[in-house]
């Protein structure tokens, strides 16, 4: 007797419960990305997100959990997602080339020991690339999030590769990492309760 094709939703959800296992694997990255960025961005250092498409989404989701918050009340961190002034990329863009509209960014933005973060489920787009030359050039710190491969996880000082050749489920993946790496920064940052009254006026 043969197996009836799966629907697309469970074929979709049998590849993320596969690749779920592996990320696993993932944690001790994220935790350790979390404390760092709590320390850092605690300290007014700055966190530079990039990405393509449905990453640059992930980019600007992952910003706004920052400037605003996770679940509890804290100060609002630095993170700028270079991907929604659609000013400043569509001028790079018309003037430099499409390969320059991160990288003329972060040399704008970024300062030495301020991290970047670039999300690609391919791991090869060139202007993420470009964008993390130029944070080296800055003395910026480079982190990836990447699919199984790619040259954007080498060329990085960090990378975590999710372990899945699906691109929806590398994004989907990314997300997870991003809303778990903001859990880790919330519990390592420690604000003064009295800091944080006057903050948001209780």
């Amino acid at each position: 007797m043969e197996t009836p094709d799966l629907t697309p939703t469970d074929a979709h959800l049998t590849a993320l419960a596969v690749a779920l296992i592996p990320f696993r694997a993932c944690s001790g990255r994220l935790a350790r990305w979390g404390a760092d960025l709590a320390w850092h961005l605690g300290q007014g250092g700055r966190l530079l997100v990039a990405g393509n498409g449905g990453s640059a989404a992930e980019a600007q989701h992952l910003a706004a959990e920052l400037v605003g918050r996770l679940r509890d009340e804290r100060r609002p961190l630095s993170a700028i997602a270079l991907t929604p002034d659609s000013s400043a990329v569509t001028a790079i863009g018309n003037d430099y080339g499409f390969e320059e509209i991160f990288a003329r960014q972060v040399r704008a933005h970024g300062r030495p020991g301020d991290v970047l973060l670039t999300l690609s489920t391919s791991g090869s787009s060139p202007n993420l690339l470009a964008a993390v030359r130029a944070a080296k050039e800055c003395g910026m710190r480079t982190w990836a999030m990447t699919g199984q491969s790619g040259p954007l996880a080498d060329a990085s000082d960090e990378a975590l590769r999710c372990p899945s050749p699906d691109s929806q489920v590398v994004q989907e993946l990314h997300l997870i990492s991003v809303h778990l790496m903001c859990e880790y920064l919330d519990r390592a940052l420690t604000v003064p309760f009295v800091e944080l009254e006057m903050e948001v006026g209780v």
